[in-house]
Parts: C-alpha cells; structure tokens; sequence
C-alpha cells in the first residue's frame, strides 16, 4: 500500500518514517494527528495527542491483549493506568482520551509524558537525516530548530509542549486522511503479526468494532436444529439441562482471542455461566473432551438434516475437507494451540 502522490510535498519522507520501525509509537502518533487535524486543530498539544496514542491502542492491548513487543512501551503504559484510572477494559476510544487528556494525576501525566522523550523528534528524522559528528542530543535540537522552518516542508513544526501542523501539508492531509490512516493501520497491522506470528486476525483487532455481530444464524440454524432432535443438551460446564428458547451461544475460545464468530468455536450454554466466563480460557483437560463431543453430534445431526447449510462450510476452516465425522485429534490438534497461545498472551483460564 502507498500514500497518495503530490507534486509539492516530500510525500517519500513521509512514508519514510516507517522503516526500520521497532514499536508502535509513529503508527500510532500520525493516526492521533490525523484525528487532530480531521477535528480541525493544526496547533495541538502534545499531551493530547499523547493520550490520542493511549486511547487508540486502549482496546487492541485490553481486549484482545495484542503483544506489542518488549522494546514498546505502550502496552505497559496501559496496564499501569489500568491501575491508576477508573477507566474499564471495555471502554470506547473517546472516552478514554478525554479522561486522559483532562487526568490531573501526576502518575498518569508522567507516563503520557514519557513519549516526549522520542516520539514527537525522531518521527520527523527523514526529514533531517544524522549528520558527521552529531550525536543524538545535537540532532534533536536541530530538528526542533529547523522544523519551525516552513519552507523545509517537514510535517509540522516542533515546539516544547506542542506541535504545529505545516501549512504546505494541510490540504494533503485533511484531503487524503482516510487513507493515510488506512496506511498506518495496515503497517500496524503486518508490524504486530510479526509480533504475534500465531495469533488469528491481528487485522481486526486494532480497531474496537462500533457493534458485534448477533449470533442469531448460528442459533436458528444450526443450534435449534440440534435440540429439535436432541430435545436437550447438558452444558458442558454447568452440567444444567439446555432447552430450544433457554440458552446462550457462547465462545468455547474467547472471542478477543479468535475474533470470529464461527461455528466449530461456538456452542450452547447455561446464560449465567455465559456471562460469568466472560473472556476467560477454557480448561482443557476439564472440558475438550465434553465439547468436542458437543460440536461432533451436532455436526452429524445438522449436515444429515440440513446438508446445504452453509454454517457447515465453517468447519472446513479447521479440517480444510468436507466430512461426516469431526476426527478427535484434528479437532484436538486445533484448539490446544490456540487456547496455549491465547494463554501465553496473557488470557486467563476459568477458576
């Protein structure tokens, strides 16, 4: 993917400043002045643009707890405000940032303040490359100097608590932002599947969706028709009976970890216990066993019922064949890694 051409702007350094990236921060810093500039701010704070930062990254790291990479220090930000703000895991992006934007807390202030220390400077580094015999200190001074020269075209000028965005740019970027923040979120995105090479649908996970699918098809045509015939099935964790019209479908594997709604991860369950799961793990040698004979007499009885049903072409996700038996070590062979990797993310098993 590339970044819309301009016969006036340096759009090459701009597309520069993501090589050689070790950490989210440039990804995360250009989405923030993006949102600053579609609000109609050119001189923005950098306090609020670090808590831009904070609440973009907020879900990705809460929810669906992306690995960020040991070097960056945004997921642990994050975590130590989880502690100091009453801000829930859950909470939407705007919400976030204002009780960031306006926290008097010292704690909180420091933590947003620590990305003064790299972010603002070296993200305009293409612009003013090293030169012999400058060190680092030298060089960042002279990128704040020489970026309130307009006419050097950097992206902005840099100022001690503000930036402000370069008049030759403006246009560019209120005119193309869509795409530049569709930029950023596709490099994110190849950037953190480097960082978690096992997790599933990294992709769909940077971005809190504005509402989650129902499972209303997978109840109605795939579940219901399973206790039409059974009658009954027992949940598998509470051991109460199930009935058509008195059950929840629930995410065998959490859906902050999957981030599909497919139907070999989906199964009927007591509605209390649903809510009570919530986003946690699965026991394995507790509960395998009982699901997977759950999804395999469901299999049967759907496909010999119902055998165009397309919820049936979810499973050839998993066993990549279509089948009339779901095979226990295949199916076995596809969860136990995902729920090892989910933990090792840092998802927690039920108690």
């Amino acid at each position: 993917m590339t970044l819309p051409e301009s016969k006036e702007l340096p759009v090459n350094l701009l597309a520069a400043c993501f090589n050689n990236t070790s950490a989210t921060y440039k990804f995360y810093w250009l989405i923030s002045i993006l949102q600053a500039v579609e609000s109609g701010t050119l001189k923005v704070s950098k306090r609020e643009l670090f808590a831009r930062m904070i609440s973009n990254s907020w879900f990705t790291v809460n929810y669906f707890k992306v690995s960020f990479g040991k070097q960056d220090i945004i997921q642990d930000a994050i975590r130590t405000i989880n502690n100091i703000e009453a801000i829930t895991i859950g909470e939407n992006r705007e919400t976030v940032f204002q009780k960031l934007f306006t926290s008097k807390n010292s704690d909180t202030e420091k933590l947003l303040w620590h990305f003064n220390k790299n972010v603002p400077h070296w993200f305009l580094s293409p612009w003013f490359p090293k030169k012999e015999i400058e060190t680092d200190s030298m060089r960042e001074k002279r990128i704040y100097s020489e970026s309130q020269k307009s006419e050097l075209k950097s992206l902005y000028a840099l100022h001690h608590d503000y930036i402000e965005i370069n008049s030759f740019w403006v246009d560019y970027l209120i005119c193309n932002s869509k795409v530049l923040k569709d930029f950023c979120y596709w490099n994110l995105a190849l950037f953190l599947q480097t960082k978690n090479p096992n997790v599933p649908d990294i992709p769909n996970k940077l971005i809190k969706p504005a509402i989650r699918n129902g499972l209303s098809s997978q109840r109605t045509q795939f579940w219901d028709i399973v206790l039409d015939e059974l009658g009954s099935v027992s949940c598998i964790y509470t051991g109460n009976k199930l009935v058509k019209g008195n059950y929840a479908v629930e995410h065998f594997i959490p859906y902050s970890f999957v981030s599909h709604d497919l139907i070999w991860n989906l199964i009927p369950a007591d509605k209390s216990f649903n809510s009570s799961k919530s986003n946690k793990l699965p026991v394995l040698e507790k509960y395998f066993e009982p699901f997977y004979l759950l999804q395999k007499n469901a299999y049967e009885i759907v496909k010999r019922r119902t055998p165009k049903n397309k919820l049936l072409e979810d499973y050839l996700t998993v066993l990549h064949t279509e089948v009339n038996i779901i095979n226990r070590d295949k199916f076995k062979e596809i969860i136990h890694p995902l729920v090892s990797i989910a933990s090792n993310n840092g998802f927690e098993f039920m108690t």
